[in-house]
This record gives structure tokens, C-alpha cells and sequence, in this order.
């Protein structure tokens, strides 16, 4: 059989403290350590401890005889284990010992759910912002009954549970004493009353789902991901509480040519042989317009040229990223007989300088 410990230490607390000490150290301990609260191992066995440390130094006879022949005395005085001592939550110990009561349901405010959707913008929307007439379905107030939930003509009845309160108080018996525990009333939800002639259209619950079309701004330099947020377009409220948020998410569809990266634009020029070793002038297309580009003689693959201005948008502030133009050299997969002909010819020559200049 284990040993108990000593009640004052198991409280953490001196031989000679107050009731009011002793009080301070057990709401202490025992918020800490009710397995409700506390799932780690041994936190039962230790509330438990708690209790029966309480149970005694929190009554003074009880505490005399501890102090006076120890657990032998305080167990003789009143005979029993403390196995009963536990409590039926950790929100019930929270009431019983630091009081509490519950809030009238009718009177609580509960903000309405929150929604989420998806929206598909192109490269260009994204880039230049938009408007996008998006369709949801949320919840609203009936609109034939108005919210009240009856059918109309008719009125919600008295609830008998709770007598018209919407709580219904329980009685219960506890180490501290008689305490009244206060719960919303399970007939009436905390109404109060109870629908005998529900709504037709909503069958009682006061709201029904609705399908709405809703127009959302897209701004400039929006990218892949982004959700907006607007307020209010969620889920309506209980008893007058705020509607809950709708979020949209956008999706932005790849463009046939552009790349983004932040808040610049790439774009892959493709040139042949010829425009790589000789240079040449040719036109690069933009999101807004067209722009000349001088390629310089001898370029190779991965030669990067940057256009100012030309790309993304910089979300809700000014200005805009740049494009930026990365070279391709080209080889070709098909030759005609004239092209392979000259082909040889400059193979020939590019061959026979390079045996001139060996040594």
C-alpha cells in the first residue's frame, strides 16, 4: 500500500495557513491538474490527492484530528475514501469553486459561418484586375417567416421545461457545498418558447440556404492563391450577431507564352542559328504592346534582356515589375536539301579554320 503523502504538502502550503490560504492553494492545484484539463499520466491520481488534502484541512475538525493523530485521525472521523470526491468536468469544478453561472441563450449573439470559394482569373485579369460576378449559396434569414421560425398566423408556444427562462438549474452536492449548476433548457434551446406550427419553407429553423450572385473586385497584380476577404457576405448571425466572412481564393489560368515570377513577366524568345551569329532586330510582344528588340551578333542561349515597366502590377501600391526576355537559339529538326547544302559549306569553313589555328 502506498504511503500517503502529508496534506500540507500535497497543497504546498504551511501547518499553520488559513482557511483562506488553503482555499488560494487548492483553486490552484486543482485547476492545474483535473484530468479533464490535464491529460498527462498520473494527473487523476494527483486530483484525487488534491481532493482528499482539501477534504480534510478545509474543515476544521477534520483538520484538528489530522494535525493532532494524522491520517489515522482524520480517516477515523469521518470513515470513508475519497473516491466520490471527482467532479463531472473541468467545467463543473470551475463553477462549483470559483462560481459562475450561465449567460441567458436568448441574449448570446452568435456571429454567423464563414464561406469559401474559388474563382478563376486569367493571366491578363490578374495582371490588370477585373471584376468577377461570382455565385454562392449561404444561409439567410426565411424570407416567408422572417427569421421567426413559425408558420405565419401563428405564434411559438411556452416552454414547460423551463418555464419561458431557457435555462434550467440543477442542484448538486459537492465537496464546497450545495451549488446550482445553470444550463440552456435542451426543449427550447434557450428560446424560451417552442415552435408548434413550424414555417413550411425553413420547417422551423428560421433561415434556408440561398443561392446568390455576387460581384467581387479583382485588383491589379492579384496572384495564384490570393484570397479576398469580404465582410459580411458569410453566413447570417444569431439572436442580431454579425454575418460571417465570405474568403474567395483565386486561381489565375496559365498564359500560352508568359511566365510570372513575383511580379515580373518572362517571356522566351525563340531565334535561329542565322539571328544568333549575325544579330538581328524583332519584335517581342507585351502584355501591353509590342516593343523592338535589337539582338546583338553572337548571342547565345539564356542571354537575358529587361523591358522596364513591362510587367505585373504591384498590389494596392503603384508602379509595375519588369519582363524579362530570355533568349533561345533554335535547332532546326528539318533541313531542306538547299539548307543542308549550305549547312556543309559553313561546316567546311568553321572546320578548316579551326585546323589552321592548331599548332
Amino acid at each position: 500500500m502506498a504511503v500517503k503523502r502529508d496534506y500540507y504538502e500535497v497543497l504546498g502550503i504551511s501547518r499553520d495557513a488559513t482557511e483562506v490560504e488553503i482555499k488560494k492553494a487548492f483553486r490552484k492545484m486543482a485547476f492545474m491538474y483535473h484530468p479533464d484539463h490535464n491529460h498527462d499520466d498520473g494527473a487523476d491520481e494527483r486530483f484525487k490527492e488534491l481532493n482528499e488534502a482539501y477534504e480534510v484541512l478545509s474543515d476544521t475538525d477534520k483538520r484538528a484530528a489530522y494535525d493532532r493523530f494524522g491520517h489515522g485521525g482524520a480517516e477515523g472521523l469521518f470513515g470513508r475514501g475519497f473516491e466520490n470526491f471527482g467532479f463531472g468536468g473541468f467545467g463543473d469544478i470551475f463553477d462549483a469553486f470559483f462560481g459562475g453561472g450561465t449567460t441567458d441563450a436568448r441574449q448570446v449573439q452568435r456571429r454567423g459561418a464563414d464561406l469559401h470559394s474559388e474563382e478563376a482569373i486569367t493571366f491578363e485579369e490578374a495582371a490588370f484586375g477585373c471584376q468577377k460576378e461570382i455565385t454562392i449559396f449561404r444561409t439567410e434569414r426565411c424570407s416567408l417567416c422572417q427569421g421567426t421560425g413559425s408558420k405565419l398566423g401563428s405564434q411559438p408556444s411556452h416552454c414547460h421545461t423551463c418555464n419561458g427562462k431557457g435555462q434550467v438549474r440543477r442542484v448538486q452536492q459537492s465537496i464546497f457545498g450545495r451549488f446550482t449548476n445553470i444550463t440552456t433548457c435542451p426543449k427550447c434551446h434557450g428560446e424560451g418558447k417552442v415552435i408548434t406550427e413550424p414555417c413550411p419553407q425553413c420547417r422551423g429553423k428560421g433561415k434556408e440556404k440561398l443561392e446568390r450572385s455576387l460581384a467581387v473586385e479583382i485588383p491589379a497584380g492579384i496572384d495564384e492563391g490570393t484570397q479576398i476577404r469580404l465582410n459580411g457576405e458569410g453566413d447570417i448571425g444569431e439572436n442580431g450577431g454579425s454575418s460571417g466572412t465570405l474568403y474567395v481564393t483565386v486561381n489565375v489560368l496559365p498564359h500560352k507564352v508568359f511566365k510570372r515570377d513575383g511580379d515580373n513577366i518572362l517571356y522566351e524568345l525563340p531565334i535561329n542559328f542565322a539571328q544568333a551569329a549575325l544579330g538581328a532586330k524583332v519584335i517581342v510582344p507585351t502584355l501591353y504592346d509590342e516593343v523592338r528588340l535589337k539582338v546583338p551578333a553572337g548571342s547565345q542561349t539564356g542571354k537575358t534582356f529587361h523591358f522596364k515597366g513591362k510587367g505585373v502590377a504591384h498590389l494596392y501600391r503603384g508602379g509595375r515589375g519588369d519582363q524579362l526576355v530570355r533568349l533561345r537559339v533554335v535547332t532546326p529538326q528539318k533541313l531542306s536539301k538547299e539548307q543542308r547544302r549550305l549547312f556543309d559549306e559553313l561546316a567546311e569553313i568553321l572546320d578548316s579554320k579551326k585546323k589552321r589555328k592548331k599548332p
